[in-house]
């Protein structure tokens, strides 16, 4: 598990928006860390503040060994030939050690759809005949996908997909669509809580901007979900099956059921973190739940 076209990612990775809201030379402390405990892969989004090349440039900088992966590069926030080029370059210069994902993502484009607009993304990618010297080793590149018709793109045209709040099952159609050689990546936010009441009123306000946009509703829909299961803030069994909370042992055992339903690597996200503090200590215990213990 875990292998992304040659690049073994380990089965459990980090995904943190923390990086947004940190100073660079903490950035690099945590990176450093996370590298030191034996995380193999550290996933990040492009939320409007940093930009996300840049900042996969800097944490590779900054470690010898983990993966960075951009998750993801909003198309929108730069054109075809810029991510081109910055994913070629850090290819050459951290060779097997990045991975480009790509998504829709960013502000709602009217009388745009997702699906046209990453075709027409990747078509201008590959048509370029960059003057840049070939990078040392091949760049890498995800989409994200949840319908089954960017499922087969992200099968056709890259190295595979990556899903973002999903569920088990979610896991296992994406799996079916993508087939068995294409790269499955999936996140999951997790919550060290054991109180089902305080867990789940986390879980509701962390889930609120997911379960009031019309996307991520008609996501849900399509996994079963009722409307009354989705408004008023998520029912008990959605929000249960989109975060999993409760001690140590049995959050890791729920991220092991993506893995059984197909995943070949889950990045997990910890919420519950108070704004401007790290998750380190979070991740340390997730460290001793998921990783081999040769590689802590």
């Amino acid at each position: 598990m875990g292998d992304l076209n040659g690049l073994d990612l380990g089965t459990f990775g980090i995904y943190t928006f923390d990086f947004e809201h940190q100073p660079a030379p903490l950035m690099r402390d945590s990176i450093q860390e996370l590298e030191r405990l034996g995380w193999r892969a550290l996933w990040f989004p492009e939320v409007g503040g940093r930009e996300a090349l840049t900042q996969a440039g800097y944490l590779l900088a900054c470690t010898e060994r983990i993966h960075i992966v951009n998750g993801i590069a909003q198309i929108w926030a730069r054109g075809a030939r810029a991510a081109h080029g910055g994913a070629r370059l850090l290819a050459d210069a951290y060779p097997d050690r990045h991975v480009l994902g790509l998504g829709f993502g960013g502000e709602q484009r009217p009388g745009v759809k997702p699906l046209a607009a990453m075709r027409a993304y990747l078509d201008e990618m590959d048509a370029i005949e960059a003057a840049s010297p070939a990078p040392r080793a091949p760049t890498r590149r995800v989409l994200a996908a949840y319908g089954p018709k960017m499922l087969e793109l992200a099968r056709e045209r890259t190295a595979g997909a990556h899903t973002y709040h999903v569920t088990v099952a979610h896991t296992r159609q994406a799996r079916e669509v993508l087939g068995t050689d294409a790269f499955l990546g999936v996140e999951h936010p997790v919550l060290f809580e054991t109180d089902p009441g305080k867990a789940r009123a986390i879980a509701r306000e962390h889930l609120h901007t997911y379960l009031t946009t019309p996307y991520n509703i008609a996501k849900f829909r399509r996994l079963g979900y009722s409307e009354e299961e989705i408004t008023g803030g998520g029912s008990d069994r959605i929000v249960d099956d989109l975060v999993f909370w409760g001690d140590p042992d049995t959050i890791a055992e729920r991220l092991r059921g993506h893995v059984e339903a197909g995943a070949d690597h889950v990045a997990v996200q910890v919420i519950g973190v108070e704004p401007g503090r790290s998750a380190m200590p979070h991740w340390r215990t997730l460290g001793d739940a998921l990783l081999p213990r040769t590689g802590a």
